[in-house]
């Protein structure tokens, strides 16, 4: 790579050599401007910019727009931001292994060269998402998961094996490592990259498929979250653009109190941060408080990003960050090398509130957090802990979205089983250790085992029905498990390690015993799951447990032994022990107790150690994989694979842009619609239209395993999108307790006939008839799942009407060629009077579209009345208008790539 027309190319001391980086005090030097009040996450995306301007896709503009970066101003500039890396998880990155295995069959057919079609950067994806809890609570249900797991997805891991050799920079991490973020924290991160064909250094930057890629943000490494299609473009080549954001300051003060963790701030700063609006920006912390935290905590709060609704989540590259690195077991060259770069970029160190011009800066004291839990439907719903019962007593009768809408005098309920279980409103069915959030902190894993240890020494016991799991995110919390002693005494209470994969989390939790299910079912009882995860959104965790709560992972283990959380365990004991009652002080650890274990946890030679059998011991299943070869995949038939239709009718010339006259609504939401929702990724029912299919073609319920794991088939995928159990579709008329029906139903018009979505998405695609869906405030928040825009596409939706929408998804669905149109002013469906019945055409991009343009939504009414409402068109940049023509961005960069 040249020089770049700045001349900032400059050499700092690395040990006893020079090495040289693109330099950002040079460039400011060169510029006239002082680039060091800029928040440091934008520097280190403003090199990349400088070291990547090639005066084409990146131009001298792009570098002199962005180091102008202001804290205040309009944001109407993209950037163009190329990435070191991309990582993938398999529920994401098989569906885009799949898209670029497409591509080269396209490729092919047009008598072009496949291999045409190479990512350009290194991509990992970590194979996590795909394990159910299946069996718990003894020592074999990790092998016995892990088995069932390769029988279910064989093909899956086939299709991978055929990805492995047929791309030069694509690799594995096998089942049975760990969960992407915290394998990408603990090893695939290097700090700095070595550019060796142009003898440049420059800092560690990525993507990756899961919303939850943040995680990096705790180690100084700019990433996010992106959909599949996003991860696919800059695999080929393509910069990731964004929006120049905001960036908010966070300023954390003082200390966490004595026995408060990392999970009770995170929650913390969940719900302050989505208080505080910061959905689209970058939030990047700073202050005392935040260099007191470890990289392990800083982890944790990167990692909810998504849920607080920031792009990211930033920590700068401090001495805590060398310390990390140094405990993970990087080398002595990686660790000198990040240290120098970083200070010779002037980056190095957390700076203080006032040094950088932050557009908003939010103060938190540490000491102010208490220990909470969030629920039972939203992340951002925190609960101090003292009020957890009351707050479950009170949603019970509660007939908001947030409640149960259930009577009174139904509370204290007592149901019994076929089996003999007796079952209560509020009773746990799943406790769960889980989640890259919380198994990536030491203290919060130590801790739990030391509550884990006082209960079993105090004869508490968990309920025999309780299904319990430990899965971490890494195999090197088991290590330090076993080292400490801690971990006999987890599985006395059944927290046995069941997975190192989501699980629970993903709602991977695998099903309850029959009896326990259909007792809830039919006395619709609200029970409750307690998980160390960062999501809890209705039917997520388990289609039949209606209150989640996220907690940290000591909670998790106290809540196990409580068994309800109806018990209130600042001032109930939290069960009988031998010499009577135990309270929940009794069992918690000190500060001083966690402290002792710690050195057990960052031992470089067990990370060292771990991370070398990926390449030198992967294990047996993964060895008896066998994938087919050659540069192209051969498609064999399968319910887990198929090419996708997204290229049907491809040619090296876009359509012209389509006209939307005449539109039904295929569906209308409210507020807070998530990507779960759209696109569920746990269990598929036998009824559902997916169910259905595959019973058609010969798979029989017990094999459908989960939606995510047939992402690779669009069959399956399009029949489960808006399928979730707990979808409410607001066409469809409340039930007599003035409930709203949940499930994938819509009216089909104009005869107003019941069906399924899917069924009336393909009545109007044969009819030729173009949908729109209609929705609230957040549409589209939770993961970065991008079948949650392909099936849309799939299902012929032409525009996605709402309040307003998650980042994310708003992108995916311009990258699938679907409008997000925004409401403007205090407009929406309720304020509007859309009930379905109308018909809709949408113009005002006849003559050329422009990002963030007026449109008109004509709504034409069956009285034969119409109403035109100006609409703003939520294409944001120029660069997704270039996506939007081309149908979306896999047409757009196949063509460009084709064309080359």
């Amino acid at each position: 790579m040249p020089n770049t027309p700045f001349n900032t190319i400059q050499s700092f001391q690395l040990g006893e050599k020079s090495a040289r980086f693109h330099s950002l005090p040079a460039l400011g030097k060169e510029l006239g401007i002082d680039l060091q009040r800029l928040p440091v996450s934008i520097r280190i995306v403003l090199e990349s910019v400088l070291r990547n301007c090639d005066g084409k896709k990146i131009t001298e503009k792009h570098v002199r727009e962005l180091a102008g970066w202001k804290a205040v101003d309009k944001r109407d500039t993209e950037i163009p931001f190329v990435v070191a890396r991309v990582v993938l998880q398999d529920f994401t990155g098989v569906p885009l292994l799949a898209d670029i295995a497409a591509m080269r069959s396209t490729a092919q057919r047009m008598n072009h060269d496949p291999t045409r079609i190479e990512p350009m950067v290194p991509v990992d994806l970590v194979v996590d998402h795909s394990v159910m809890i299946d069996h718990y609570g003894d020592d074999n249900a990790l092998d016995l998961n892990m088995k069932l797991e390769f029988k279910r997805n064989k093909e899956r891991y086939e299709f991978m094996k055929w990805g492995m050799q047929a791309f030069k920079t694509f690799g594995v991490v096998p089942p049975g490592f760990g969960i992407v973020h915290q394998v990408n924290l603990e090893h695939l991160a290097r700090g700095v990259h070595y550019d060796a064909r142009n003898d440049i250094y420059y800092p560690d930057t990525l993507v990756g498929t899961d919303s939850h890629t943040t995680m990096i943000n705790g180690i100084g490494v700019v990433g996010w979250g992106v959909g599949g299609i996003e991860a696919e473009a800059a695999m080929l080549g393509q910069p990731v653009y964004i929006l120049t954001p905001d960036v908010v300051g966070v300023e954390l003060k003082g200390k966490l109190r004595p026995g408060v963790t990392a999970t009770d701030l995170v929650l913390t700063l969940t719900e302050l941060l989505r208080r505080n609006k910061v959905v689209g920006k970058f939030v990047e912390f700073c202050g005392e408080g935040t260099s007191s935290l470890s990289v392990t905590d800083r982890a944790t709060i990167g990692n909810m990003a998504p849920e607080y609704g920031a792009t990211m989540g930033f920590f700068p590259v401090d001495e805590r960050t060398l310390e990390y690195f140094e405990g993970t077991g990087r080398s002595a060259e990686e660790i000198a090398a990040l240290n120098a770069y970083f200070r010779a970029q002037q980056m190095f160190g957390v700076p203080n509130a006032s040094d950088i011009d932050y557009s908003q800066l939010i103060t938190l004291d540490l000491s102010s957090v208490s220990p909470s839990l969030a629920g039972p439907k939203r992340p951002q719903d925190r609960i101090d802990l003292d009020s957890v019962k009351e707050t479950f007593i009170d949603l019970f009768s509660d007939s908001s979205a947030a409640g149960f809408n259930l009577p009174t005098e139904r509370l204290n309920d007592v149901h019994t089983t076929s089996e003999g279980t007796t079952i209560r409103h509020g009773d746990i069915m799943i406790a769960a250790i889980t989640s890259c959030t919380n198994t990536s902190n030491p203290s919060v894993l130590l801790a739990a085992g030391l509550v884990a240890k006082k209960a079993v020494e105090a004869g508490l016991t968990v309920p025999p029905h309780m299904k319990t799991s430990l899965a971490p995110g890494s195999r090197v919390v088991t290590t330090y498990l076993e080292k400490t002693g801690l971990l006999p005494y987890l599985k006395q209470l059944g927290f046995n390690v069941a997975a190192y994969g989501c699980t629970t989390c993903i709602g991977n939790a695998g099903d309850l015993t029959p009896d326990v299910n259909e007792t809830i079912t039919k006395n619709n009882l609200v029970c409750a799951a307690v998980l160390s995860g960062n999501r809890n959104f209705e039917a997520r965790i388990h289609p039949n447990i209606k209150a989640n709560f996220l907690a940290s992972p000591p909670l998790v283990v106290a809540y196990a032994l409580a068994g309800s959380v109806m018990k209130d365990l600042m001032t109930e004991p939290i069960g009988r022990g031998r010499d009577g009652d135990v309270w929940l002080g009794d069992i918690w650890p000190s500060d001083e107790e966690v402290q002792a274990l710690l050195k057990h946890a960052m031992d470089p030679e067990a990370f060292r150690r771990n991370y070398a059998e990926i390449a030198n011991n992967p294990g047996e299943l993964w060895k008896n994989i066998q994938g087919v070869e050659g540069a192209t995949y051969t498609w064999p038939e399968s319910t887990y694979i198929a090419e996708p239709p997204f290229f049907e009718g491809f040619s090296m010339q876009p359509g012209e842009i389509p006209v939307i006259r005449g539109a039904r609504a295929l569906a209308i939401f409210g507020d807070s619609v998530t990507t779960d929702h759209i696109s569920p990724a746990g269990s598929c029912k036998d009824t559902s239209p997916a169910g259905q299919w595959l019973l058609a073609i010969g798979v029989m319920k017990q094999d459908f395993n989960s939606y995510g794991s047939r992402r690779g088939n669009h069959e399956v995928m399009m029949r489960g999108t808006f399928a979730n159990v707990r979808i409410k579709n607001l066409m469809i008329p409340p039930l007599e307790n003035g409930n709203r029906y949940e499930g994938g139903e819509t009216l089909f018009q104009p005869n107003g006939e019941r069906m399924t979505i899917y069924d009336a998405a393909m009545k109007y695609i044969s009819q030729g008839v173009p949908t729109v869906v209609f929705a609230g405030e957040e549409y589209g928040t939770g993961s970065s799942r991008d079948w949650a825009a392909k099936g849309t596409q799939l299902l012929g939706v032409k525009a996605v009407v709402a309040r307003s929408f998650e980042r994310i998804h708003r992108s995916n669905l311009v990258g699938m060629g679907v409008l997000p149109l925004q409401f403007k002013g205090d407009d929406s469906v309720e304020s509007l009077g859309i009930t379905g019945v109308e018909t809709f055409d949408i113009s005002g991009l006849e003559n050329g579209i422009q990002p963030q343009q007026d449109v008109t939504l004509t709504i034409r009414r069956p009285d034969g009345t119409e109403q035109k409402v100006p609409m703003l068109l939520r294409i944001d940049t120029a660069t997704e208008v270039d996506y939007y023509l081309n149908g979306g961005i896999l047409p757009y960069v196949l063509r460009e790539l084709l064309a080359a």
